[in-house]
């Protein structure tokens, strides 16, 4: 599997899973792991920090244009650089969370952070996670997973995460907080969030990580045994 410079898509809502699954299986295989959302979660920061209105699209475009991030495996994560600064933790707050929707639906705003991720994985031996790899970035991935979990486990997840950066949250209002940005992800008009075609479904509600990282690569020996 290593000789090959193969293209893996993850998608899925927030909370499935996919991020540490994503990067598990990256480091398994000797890939590059790539978030996609933290393109919009670093450019959701720069727009806040620059006191720039959400319906100011031209300014966040201009913010979108300039932005370089940059992002470094470690151990457990990617560090994330924001024109070198380092936003790591910054672009999980709820601050960014509660912001990014709009400023990720903007079809403009895709457009450049597409291209971005394009330049980045177009030469294979990466696993990209978000929420329009398969259908969008990289249609012609060679494996795509779509992986989803119940909402209660996702804001169990969710809750778990905030608290180990010292952030307490409701559990209940964040139900309702991912119930909400799901809703928007899925039919906001550009690159929704919508399972590709061709795509293998994975339920993670009651697996651990190392079990999904596990289904990933079976699935992956199962297809190119097919080829």
């Amino acid at each position: 599997m290593r000789e090959r410079r193969l293209i893996i898509a993850i998608d899925g809502p927030a909370g499935s899973g996919k991020s540490t699954t994503a990067r598990l299986l990256a480091k398994r295989l000797g890939y590059m792991y790539l978030d996609t959302g933290a393109f919009y979660r670093a450019l959701t920061l720069k727009v806040l920090d620059a006191g720039v209105l959400p319906e100011d699209s031209a300014s966040i475009l201009q913010l979108a244009e300039k932005m370089k991030i940059q992002m470094q495996p470690l151990e457990d994560k990617n560090r994330v650089l924001l024109d070198g600064r380092e936003v790591t933790q910054m672009i999980r707050e709820p601050a960014v969370t509660n912001a990014v929707a709009p400023i990720a639906a903007n079809p403009r705003v895709r457009a450049i952070m597409v291209e971005k991720q394009r330049a980045i994985g177009r030469n294979g031996g990466v696993v990209m996670e978000g929420r329009d790899i398969g259908t969008v970035v990289f249609p012609d991935a060679d494996l795509k997973i779509f992986m989803q979990a119940s909402l209660d486990e996702r804001a169990r997840r969710r809750q778990e995460e905030l608290a180990a950066m010292g952030i307490v949250r409701d559990g209940e209002i964040l139900k309702e907080e991912i119930a909400r940005r799901d809703q928007n992800d899925s039919t906001r008009m550009v690159a929704p969030l919508i399972r590709a075609a061709d795509a293998i479904l994975l339920d993670t509600t009651n697996l651990t990580i190392e079990q999904q990282v596990d289904f990933i690569v079976g699935e992956l020996e199962k297809k190119l045994k097919s080829r």
